[in-house]
This record gives C-alpha cells, structure tokens and sequence, in this order.
C-alpha cells in the first residue's frame, strides 16, 4: 500500500483547529484498512515529523432525507495524531 493512499485528506474543522492549538493533534480521513502503525509511518514520512500517539476512529455516515427520499453518506475512518512537543504541520501557510 502507498503512503499517499493511506492518508486522504486532513480534516480541518474548528474543533480540530483547537486540538491543534491546545493539543499538538491533527486529524485526517484515512483509509478504512489502515491500521494504527501504518498511519503513523505514513505521517511521519509524507510530512517529517515525529509522531507521539495515534487513536482511530470509526465514524458512521449520519442518514440524510431529501423529502421521501432517505439516503446515507457513507462511513469512513478518522485518526487523530498527536505530534512530539515542538513538531508541527501547517496546511495553510500565509493564508
């Protein structure tokens, strides 16, 4: 499995920007079958950093209604990664 296949993207919300300044944790949508090592190889080779601690998270799709029309976004992983003390990422740089 290739590194960039395992992270998709990261998930940029405002409680995840204040884990990211209180906690030093990032959040990504990850592969389904990915587990917990190869997250943390994969962040750690994609952006150089050391990572202290992954958790994963099994988020289910919420069920949408468009009049009698029921429908369900689909379910997908998350992880949130802490980072070592003085590691950080930062997506938007001078925005």
């Amino acid at each position: 499995m290739n590194l960039y296949d395992i992270i998709k993207r990261p998930v940029i919300t405002e409680k995840t920007n204040i884990q990211k300044e209180e906690n030093n944790q990032i959040s990504f949508e990850v592969q389904k079958r990915a587990n917990r090592v190869e997250i943390t190889r994969a962040i750690e080779k994609i952006f150089g950093v050391k990572v202290a601690k992954t958790r994963t998270v099994n988020v289910t799709g919420k069920i949408k209604r468009r009049g009698r029309i029921i429908g369900k976004r689909k379910d997908w992983k998350k992880a949130i990664v802490t980072l070592m003390p003085g590691e950080r990422i930062d997506f938007f740089e001078g925005v």
